[in-house]
Order: C-alpha cells, then sequence, then structure tokens
C-alpha cells in the first residue's frame, strides 16, 4: 500500500480509537492531539481514571464495533465561533482552534458517523470500513505539546495496516525489535550503565562499551587522518557570546547547560557543538587561498539539556560525543570535500555491514523564521547539494525542513537488519557561519573572500550509532569489534587449564583478545556462557588437543570448524581482523 493511503488509515484508525474511548470513558477522558507517524498513530489525552495496556482489549472491541459499523467520514469546513462552540469543553482543542485561526488555516472538523467529531485537518479514509487491521501498542506519559513545563498527558500508541498479514508481519518485527532492544543487550552483555547519582541521560561505559566505543572512534579518525584531516582540542564550556554570534543562542538557547562562573560575572555553557568553537582556531591566523581547504576533526563530547521524557538508552543522551569535523574552503573546492567524505562514509558503512541512502535536508519555505540566512544563499546551498548527490551517484531523496539552522545537509540514512531507517552520518553545507563570524581568506586576487565550512560526522554520535549498531547486529559485533575474540574452554579445568593458558597467551601474543574461562562447571556451561556473551570463537581443548597440539574451534553460531593448529587459526583470525570482515 502506498505511503499516503497507509497515512490515511492510520490517521483514521487514531480517530476510531478516540470515538471508543469517549464512548467507553465519556468525561473522564480530554483528547487532546493526534501524533501519526510512519509506524502508527498516537493519541494524547487527559485521563481522569488510571489507564493501562490492561484496557486495551476492551478499547479495541468498541473500535472493531465502530469499523464494523463502516460509518462515513465526513470533512466540514467550520468558522472560529462554530469551532469555538463544539469543543467548548475542551481547553486543548481551544488552544489549537486558536493558532489555526491566527495563522489564517481553514478551520475543518471531521464526523466520524453523526455521534463523534473532532477538529482535524486531515486527510482521513472514506469510511471506518477501510480500515482492516490495527492494534493497539502501548502506553505512556507525554507533556501537552512537548513542553516540560505543560501538563502530563497519557499517550497512547497504536498502528493500522492495510491487511492483516501486513500487522502481522509489523507485530512480529516489534517483537524482534524488544529482543534487540540495546538497552536489553548493553545490561545483559555489559557495555554500559547508567546512575541516578549521576543523572539522566549520561551514560558510562564498562571496560567492554568503552572498548567498542574507542574502536569505532579510533577507525573514524583513522579514514579522517589518511584524507588529511588534522586534529584539534577545544574546551567544553565557552562563553555566550560564542553562541550569540554563531545563532545558536537564539535557535537552541532552552537546550544548553549554563554554568556560572563564581570569579567573574561571565555566563558559561557546556558546548553543545563544536563547529563555533573551531571557527575560533581558523580565525587565529591569516589565510591564504593556497592553505585552503583546512580540515580540523575532533572526537569530543558535547552536552544538551534534552527533554527527561525523550531520553532513551544511548538514542537519546544528554552528553553525546561526535567524531566531528569541519572544513575551510573556496566554493571550487566544495565537490571535491563532498566527495573526499563520501568515500568514507561508504569505506566505514561497508566494514560495518550497513546500507544506506541519503537524505538530502533542505530548509522549509513555510518557515524562514527557524533557519539563518537569505533565500539566495540557502537556494545556492540547495543546488550545490544535490548536484553533488547527482555526481555521487548517491540513492537520495529530499525531505523538505530537515536542514541545519545554517544550511542544507546530506544525511546518511543507515537501515539496519529490521528494514528500520535511522540518521547517523551527515555532511553539511554552511555558507551562514563563516560571514556571521567574519572568517575571511586572501585570495589568488588579493582580494579578502569569505571561506565556505563543510560540517561532517561519520559515525554521528558515537552513542546513538552504538543503539543502532548493537540491535542491527543483535550485539554478534564481527570480530574485530569484539572485546573478547576467542575464549579457551578447558574440559577439565584440573587436567586441561595450562595448556588452556598456554594457547591464551600464544593468541594474545598474537594480538588476538583471548580468555580463559576455567571455571569447576560442565563443558556445556561454558560454551552456554560464552555464547550468551555473543564470542567469536570458542575453542575446547582436552586430552586430544593436548597430545595434538590443537584446540576444536566452534564459530558463533554453532558452526564447527574442527580441529586445528593454534597457528592455522590464528592466521585466520588475524585475517579477519585486518581485513575487518564481518564473517567469522
Amino acid at each position: 500500500m502506498d505511503k499516503d493511503n497507509l497515512y490515511k488509515i492510520r490517521h483514521s484508525a487514531e480517530h476510531v480509537f478516540a470515538q471508543a474511548v469517549k464512548e467507553l470513558y465519556g468525561e473522564d477522558v480530554q483528547l487532546a492531539v493526534a501524533h501519526i507517524s510512519d509506524t502508527g498513530f498516537s493519541n494524547d489525552a487527559k485521563w481522569s481514571v488510571k489507564l493501562s495496556e490492561d484496557d486495551f482489549p476492551k478499547i479495541e472491541k468498541k473500535m472493531q464495533e465502530i469499523i464494523d459499523a463502516n460509518l462515513p467520514i465526513v470533512q466540514k469546513e467550520v468558522t472560529r465561533e462554530e469551532a469555538k462552540e463544539m469543543f467548548k469543553n475542551n481547553p486543548f482543542k481551544l488552544e489549537w482552534i486558536e493558532q489555526w485561526d491566527a495563522a489564517e488555516k481553514t478551520l475543518t472538523v471531521y464526523w466520524t458517523g453523526d455521534k463523534y467529531v473532532d477538529f482535524c485537518k486531515g486527510p482521513h479514509v472514506n469510511s471506518t470500513g477501510e480500515i482492516k487491521a490495527f492494534k493497539l501498542l502501548s502506553v505512556a506519559g507525554a507533556y501537552w505539546r512537548g513542553d516540560a513545563n505543560n501538563e502530563m498527558l497519557t499517550r497512547v500508541y497504536g498502528t493500522a495496516f492495510g491487511s492483516k498479514a501486513e500487522l502481522d508481519e509489523y507485530l512480529n518485527l516489534l517483537e524482534e525489535a524488544k529482543n534487540r532492544d540495546h538497552r536489553k543487550l548493553g545490561k545483559e552483555l555489559g557495555l554500559f550503565t547508567f546512575s541516578d547519582l549521576v543523572g539522566s541521560g549520561l551514560p558510562m561505559f564498562t571496560p567492554k562499551g568503552t572498548f567498542l566505543w574507542q574502536e569505532l572512534a579510533s577507525y573514524s579518525e583513522s579514514l579522517q587522518k589518511a584524507a588529511g584531516f588534522e586534529q584539534v582540542k577545544i574546551p567544553h564550556i565557552t562563553k555566550t557570546d560564542l553562541y550569540k554570534t554563531s545563532g545558536h543562542w537564539d535557535k537552541f538557547g532552552d537546550e544548553l547547560f549554563l554554568v556560572k562562573s563564581q570569579e567573574t560575572d561571565d555566563q558559561m555553557v557546556l558546548k553543545p557543538m563544536n563547529c563555533p568553537h573551531h571557527t575560533q582556531i581558523y580565525a587565529s591566523a591569516k589565510r591564504s587561498y593556497r592553505d585552503l581547504p583546512i580540515r580540523y576533526y575532533e572526537t569530543t563530547t558535547n552536552y544538551r539539556d534534552e527533554k527527561a521524557g525523550e531520553l532513551s538508552g544511548l538514542s537519546r543522551v544528554r552528553s553525546l560525543t561526535q567524531d566531528d569535523a569541519h572544513v575551510f574552503c573556496r566554493i571550487d573546492q566544495i565537490e571535491g570535500e563532498f566527495t573526499i567524505i563520501m568515500g568514507m562514509i561508504k569505506k566505514m558503512y561497508a566494514s560495518l555491514g550497513l546500507e544506506f541512502r541519503a537524505r538530502l535536508s533542505f530548509r522549509d519555505p513555510e518557515t524562514p523564521e527557524k533557519y539563518l540566512g537569505d533565500e539566495e544563499t540557502w537556494a545556492e546551498a540547495q543546488r550545490t547539494i544535490e548536484d553533488i548527490a547527482k555526481k555521487l551517484e548517491v540513492d537520495y531523496f529530499v525531505a523538505i525542513g530537515e536542514a541545519a539552522i545554517y544550511g542544507p545537509k546530506i544525511d546518511i540514512m543507515v537501515k539496519d537488519s529490521l528494514g528500520r531507517e535511522w540518521q547517523c552520518a551527515t555532511e553539511q553545507l554552511d555558507f551562514i557561519q563563516p560571514t556571521r563570524f567574519g572568517l575571511k581568506y586572501t585570495d589568488s586576487d588579493g582580494q579578502e573572500k569569505t571561506p565556505v565550512m563543510i560540517h561532517k560526522a561519520l559515525l554521528g554520535s558515537v552513542e546513538r550509532f552504538l543503539s543502532v549498531y548493537i540491535e542491527h547486529t543483535a550485539g554478534n559485533f564481527p570480530v574485530w569489534l569484539s572485546y573478547t575474540q576467542v575464549a579457551v574452554l578447558p574440559i577439565s579445568a584440573e587436567k586441561h587449564a595450562d595448556y588452556a593458558y598456554k594457547i591464551k597467551d600464544t593468541l594474545r601474543a598474537a594480538g588476538i583478545r583471548a580468555d580463559v574461562d576455567d571455571a569447576s562447571e560442565t563443558l556445556g556451561n561454558k560454551i552456554r556462557k560464552a555464547q550468551s556473551q555473543k564470542t567469536p570463537y570458542v575453542f575446547v581443548v582436552g586430552d586430544k588437543e593436548v597430545e595434538n597440539n590443537t584446540v576444536s574451534v566452534r564459530a558463533r553460531g554453532g558452526k564447527d570448524l574442527g580441529a586445528m593448529s593454534v597457528n592455522d587459526i590464528s592466521e585466520r583470525i588475524k585475517q579477519k581482523i585486518e581485513d575487518k570482515s564481518m564473517d567469522l
């Protein structure tokens, strides 16, 4: 089913939900707002009774009755006065009506049959009978209009599809996603933790998690160094003046952590991004056209005061580390720099077994107040971005309204093993900040000109990337990213431990991370422990292996590679590590 029709079905299913709860609970529920997404719908409402998932069967039964009645869904235009009279007892709807009326938008309501009406812009299907399959999924809290200063409402999530088969496929996907949830796997594999004493959204990584984090960051840095990027280092705090000049203060001031000095009157902030700092390194010396491009990179942590209700494991945090970089170049160098960056992106994601397409994130002309700079500058930047995407033969689509405040982007949309898309890497074109900071270089004609700034991240937020990658792999990391690459298991701790430790020492000398499990328990239990930790290789050693100076090798997933010499299997594993192979 095409996207537009699916949107209509889900939007209409949300109206059926709203009608059902009003019929069942009456004045105990006050409807506020609906949200329709690529995966389903949600409804925010104020409930005077406690709602739980235990109530879903009763609500779903009522929804099915409304669907079976095949009630017509009819749009009607209304005046401001008519709308206010219809929803006079609902402050949430009245607020929406005032907003739409002030924006001079046409006010419309949708009737479902002759009993239920809601203020809504649509679109919808023609009748409730067109909703073929639906399911209520979960319940959570949500602030009215996403503002923590507003009232907390109850949000119910649901979904709808054009057929039961599609719904069943999606529900199976949800179940698999639960099994792969990075928060669940992170705990089981001992990768990261959170503490109430430290604070929400502030992850801490264990040695195992830090190893994974560092290997990814180091790989990103190695690609950047090879491409001519030079490392810089900046402080974690700054005067507010920096972000007032860049424009971030006006646009994102409510997301900044403020820091007050006891020695001076300076108002400081924890840095939420790195680009303004990097402009000041560029500005610290005179630049010639011969110096460009200048490429800075840095893997550094930023801090953003995210709303508590939006924090989620590693995917949405308050301390996020970016493998960030900024290029200062001439206009004639833009295409070459984007090509270099895209080459790094392609190499990195191929090494990680991830497919992607590009999202060209453009400015929304309907909301110019959200962006810095003039329309002509944006038009030039967006033309440049799209021309580059075409020349690089990148599979792309355009998304209006997803641009950064200072320019359009090529965002890398990674597709995981469950078919979900996540935005990770990015390369962004910025004509605005160099102008705001007065950056200059002397051109070949002796005239001062303003450089162009390109923002780049290969992983994006390392924490967010890890949330995606853990779920993509279900924790089965390639051997080069595995904390323990080989588990050496003596059949008898008493008889075979010495040989096992000798094997471990040999492997470690070869650069392979190996550990011995010499616990006094059955071999089956040891194998299950290694499997639960997703260890790529298990070497079993017993009398036969000691006698023949071999190991019995099992690869993750149950593949038995048989008896091998330590030298042969070591060479095989080292080659897998060197190639950053996804296979064992």
